[in-house]
């Protein structure tokens, strides 16, 4: 079939779609001819030849479709990628879909199957055990690095000035991502009761914003490790340049490794690395490192509980594929009930889980903008590749929260005493919202 008859017959399934789903979007073809798939569009979805809609109908799955816009085949204007989610989420409804006349559809873009695929070949992805199936290897530094060691200024394109890449805690929806990740701070700061000359572990100090706010806020001694390179670096020339030498360190280290006794332990979206097997491991060494009824705050990312958990937990989703495949490899999450029983059965006893989902769709949001904006720089430090994978995924991580396939939850547990009684924590939490 000619070039022209297929644009032509792409644009007659697009018009059809359009009269059933408005969507306030244009789809520009590859001759230029653009076609309106609803009223006041917030942006342009281009296509950029006939073959790439030939693989997305021969391939429809999720991968294929990030690779083409990693790839550039599939390109926005005129709009971000969450004002263009936004739109289609509202809009999507199943009964539209339903409504739908199939047979018109294949009748169109049946030529397409005809057509030479565009090939859609990431260079960038992780080539070792992406699933963390090799447990031994849960902790190995490759994992790590490969999300992490990406540099240090991307992610300053991105992130608030403490550098914090965790879920940010939002007094309002108009709360600024600064102000939210140093009420995020001082949440953990207040939840684990600092106090002056207290001794904190930070495990997974990322670029050591918590350890250097505990430190100037609550006078404590504070020691952070990670198996970044590029975190270790930045916090050291942080700790440096607060003059906060002696009150606050770092070192590349494993967990598992260190020694130590510590009042109070952190471990704030480090816990998705760790894997579902090595739970034991994990909370059998923070018991070892915390003194007597001394308090751990566990900042976890968790997947949904289902009936039939053991399934669940090996069930691997697409997007969880594409996050393993070329962002995060070897993350692995579990419900809160299962983390939570984990904690209790090694030697915690829990006071506290409270869910911040919605924050993290909040921040993750903001993360997205901000990368977005400063898309010319990122493109020149990572390349378009791999830019345009970091834009998708930190979309499709801010919709997962707010659609709620995925959660978050601080779980505040105190390691058991010898000797029965009070925890020593107080009866409320009135404590933790004081002006």
């Amino acid at each position: 079939m000619s070039s022209d008859r297929l644009l032509s017959a792409l644009e007659q399934a697009l018009s059809h779609i359009a009269s059933v789903i408005e969507l306030p979007l244009t789809v520009r073809l590859w001759d230029g001819r653009t076609v309106p798939l609803g009223p006041n569009p917030v942006g342009t979805v281009t296509i950029a030849n006939a073959g790439v809609v030939a693989s997305l109908l021969k391939k429809p799955n999720l991968e294929n479709i990030v690779a083409h816009y990693a790839l550039g085949h599939i390109a926005i204007a005129g709009g971000d990628l969450m004002t263009l989610g936004d739109a289609v989420r509202s809009r999507v409804k199943k009964a539209d879909v339903r409504r739908l006349r199939k047979r018109t559809l294949l009748g169109l873009l049946w030529p397409f199957l005809l057509v030479k695929s565009q090939k859609a070949s990431l260079q960038h992805g992780f080539d070792k055990d992406q699933a963390g199936s090799e447990h031994s290897n849960q902790h190995n530094k490759s994992y790590i690095q490969f999300h992490y060691d990406v540099s240090n200024e991307f992610y300053q394109l991105f992130l608030d000035p403490e550098m914090q890449y965790s879920c940010a805690y939002f007094r309002s929806e108009d709360t600024t991502l600064e102000q939210a990740q140093l009420d995020k701070l001082e949440m953990i700061c207040r939840k684990l009761r600092l106090k002056d000359g207290e001794r904190m572990l930070d495990i997974g100090c990322g670029w050591g914003g918590l350890i250097c706010y505990a430190a100037l806020h609550y006078g404590v001694t504070a020691h952070g490790i990670t198996l970044s390179e590029e975190q270790y670096a930045f916090t050291k020339a942080k700790i440096e340049r607060l003059g906060l030498q002696g009150r606050v360190t770092v070192e590349i280290r494993d967990y598992l490794k260190l020694e130590g006794s510590y009042d109070k332990i952190s471990s704030i979206g480090m816990f998705e690395h760790v894997g579902i097997a090595n739970f034991p491991a994990y909370f059998r060494k923070i018991h070892s490192l915390l003194r007597e009824r001394g308090l751990v705050l566990n900042h976890a990312i968790a997947r949904r509980g289902k009936a039939d958990t053991r399934r669940a937990l090996r069930h691997l989703t697409p997007e969880k594929k594409m996050i393993l495949k070329y962002i995060f490899p070897g993350s692995e999450l579990a419900p809160i009930g299962h983390s939570v029983n984990s904690m209790e059965a090694y030697g915690f006893e829990l006071h506290d889980v409270e869910a911040w989902r919605e924050h993290y769709a909040l921040t993750a949001r903001h993360w997205c903008r901000r990368l977005t904006a400063n898309r010319e720089r990122a493109i020149q430090i990572v390349g378009a590749e791999r830019y345009n994978l970091w834009v998708a995924y930190l979309a499709g991580v801010s919709f997962g929260f707010t659609g709620g396939s995925i959660l978050i939850f601080q779980s505040l547990g105190s390691k058991r005493a010898k000797a029965k009684g009070g925890s020593g924590l107080p009866l409320t939490r009135e404590d933790l919202y004081r002006k």
